[in-house]
C-alpha cells in the first residue's frame, strides 16, 4: 500500500512539474519595453511618403508616443480605426505635450504601403500625429510584440517616451481591445 501511495505521489508531482514546465515554455524569452527601460531603436518608413521616422531623433525633440496597431491581419481592424481616430480628435492637445505621435502599421512587406494607404483613406493625420509602416514586422519583433496567430501581426501597444529614451508609460495588450486611450496618454504626459 505504501508503494502505491508513494507511486501516486511521485505521479503527482511529475504532472505538476510538467504543467509547470509547459507554463514557462509559453512565457515569451524577453518582453516589451517596460517602463523605466531605454526604448528600442527604430527607423521606419512614412506612409505615403519616402521620409523615415527614428525614434531617436524624435524623442530628442520632446516627449514620444509610439502606437503600435495590427496593421494588415487580412483586414483593416475596426479597433485600430478607432484608436486612431481618437488620437486625432485629441490632437490640438498632443500639440501641446508631445514632440510626436508615432503610429506604427505593422505587416509583410509585400503590399503594406497599398494597406496603409487604404486604412488613411483620404484622412490626413494633423501634427504632431505621424504613421509609419513596419514592413517585415521588424520593430514589432524586435520590442518583442510580435502576436504569432493566424491573422494577426503586432499585439496593440502604447509607449510613452521621454526626452532621455526612457520608457514612461507602457500598456500591451493581448487582445483586440483594452487598448490606451488618448485620455489616458495625454495624462501620462502631465506628469513628464
Amino acid at each position: 500500500m505504501k508503494s502505491f501511495i508513494s507511486l501516486t505521489l511521485v505521479a503527482c508531482c511529475l504532472v505538476v512539474v510538467l504543467m509547470l514546465a509547459s507554463v514557462v515554455a509559453d512565457e515569451p524569452a524577453s518582453k516589451s519595453p517596460a517602463v523605466g527601460d531605454s526604448a528600442i531603436e527604430f527607423r521606419l518608413p512614412m506612409v505615403g511618403g519616402d521620409d523615415d521616422v527614428t525614434l531617436s531623433s524624435e524623442y530628442k525633440q520632446g516627449p514620444v508616443v509610439v502606437v503600435v496597431l495590427r496593421g494588415y491581419p487580412g483586414y483593416q481592424c475596426p479597433l485600430c480605426s478607432r484608436q486612431v481616430g481618437s488620437f486625432v480628435r485629441a490632437a490640438e492637445e498632443f500639440a501641446k505635450s508631445a514632440h510626436r505621435v508615432i503610429f506604427v502599421y505593422p505587416g509583410q512587406a509585400t503590399l503594406l504601403q497599398q494597406h496603409a494607404e487604404q486604412f488613411m483613406g483620404s484622412n490626413v493625420l494633423p501634427k504632431p500625429l505621424v504613421m509609419v509602416r513596419d514592413p517585415g514586422l521588424k520593430m514589432v519583433t524586435s520590442w518583442n510584440l510580435r502576436w504569432d496567430a493566424p491573422q494577426e501581426t503586432s499585439y496593440p501597444s502604447t509607449f510613452v517616451i521621454d526626452k532621455e529614451g526612457k520608457v514612461r508609460f507602457s500598456k500591451t495588450s493581448r487582445t483586440h481591445g483594452d487598448r490606451a486611450t488618448a485620455e489616458e496618454i495625454l495624462s501620462e504626459l502631465e506628469k513628464l
